[in-house]
């Protein structure tokens, strides 16, 4: 166990967890995570970490497959501004979450801020999910497909109702495969998820890293295209290499939580 779990000190669980990778977690008055993931409700604490991670479904859910100090120390080397974003939160780790979820709450991030963006997601829970003592699992794509827009009405997600249902009716017959999103390449990927109606490439892109793992992917929104134009004039994406998508997790929530490093922009 002490060998699988060797890069702990390379995971912050709070970085991780508020860098808007995700949206079933909420911190307690201690400090700690509560959340949910695949049906299971957990509370995680810096105290209680250790024992958490001798649980195979946490262990990969928090990615400890990868050496992340690695990683990072590669990609530092390869840019100096690179190297301040990702020193700036050098804990955050991709999580492995459920593609169908993740598809599901890259949607209704669209034209939203992450307070939103979970209150959304929890009411989508608590009236379609299962009740798991207080907390509620994630409605499964054949729930929501026989729905149409208006049930929705009490999650109050707007706009973003049909394209939820859109996406839950190619999920459940088959037309979205997540199997095979982790297989095919990146662009084929994208283009797939892009036939749900409301899926643009940003909403694809994070459903393709945040749920399907393919760390290639690097999802662009206003925070990132500024930060690319301002910090990283002349790269592309494909710039960062095979962990492109880690790399702009270091840039994204570095560029949000420093905003002044925008403001000669004007």
């Amino acid at each position: 166990m002490a060998e699988q779990i060797r890069h702990i000190d390379c995971f912050d669980l709070a970085e991780t967890l508020e860098c808007g990778q995700c949206f079933r977690w909420n911190r307690q008055e201690d400090g700690s995570y509560t959340g949910v993931a695949s049906n299971r409700v957990i509370n995680i604490s810096g105290e209680n970490l250790p024992q958490v991670l001798e649980d195979p479904f946490w262990r990969n859910y928090f990615d400890f497959g990868l050496d992340y100090g690695k990683i990072r120390a590669d990609l530092a080397a390869a840019d100096p501004v690179l190297a301040s974003a990702a020193e700036f939160a050098p804990g955050i780790r991709i999580l492995n979450q459920d593609p169908w979820e993740a598809l599901c709450s890259f949607i209704i991030s669209q034209n939203n801020n992450i307070p939103r963006i979970k209150g959304i997601v929890s009411r989508l829970c608590k009236e379609f999910g299962t009740d798991l003592g207080g907390e509620y699992s994630f409605p499964a794509a054949q729930t929501l497909a026989v729905l149409d827009d208006g049930d929705l009405g009490e999650v109050r997600c707007g706009f973003r109702a049909r394209y939820l249902i859109d996406a839950a009716k190619k999920t459940a017959r088959g037309e979205i495969d997540f199997d095979e999103l982790k297989r095919i390449p990146l662009a084929e990927a994208r283009a797939k998820l892009m036939t749900i109606v409301g899926v643009g490439p940003k909403v694809a892109d994070c459903a393709l890293l945040y749920g399907l793992h393919r760390l290639e992917a690097f999802p662009m929104d206003v925070w990132m295209k500024r930060a690319m134009g301002s910090l990283f004039p002349g790269k592309e994406p494909e710039s960062f290499g095979a962990y492109a998508g880690i790399a702009q997790q270091y840039i994204f929530h570095y560029s949000r939580m420093n905003p002044q490093l925008f403001q000669c922009e004007a």
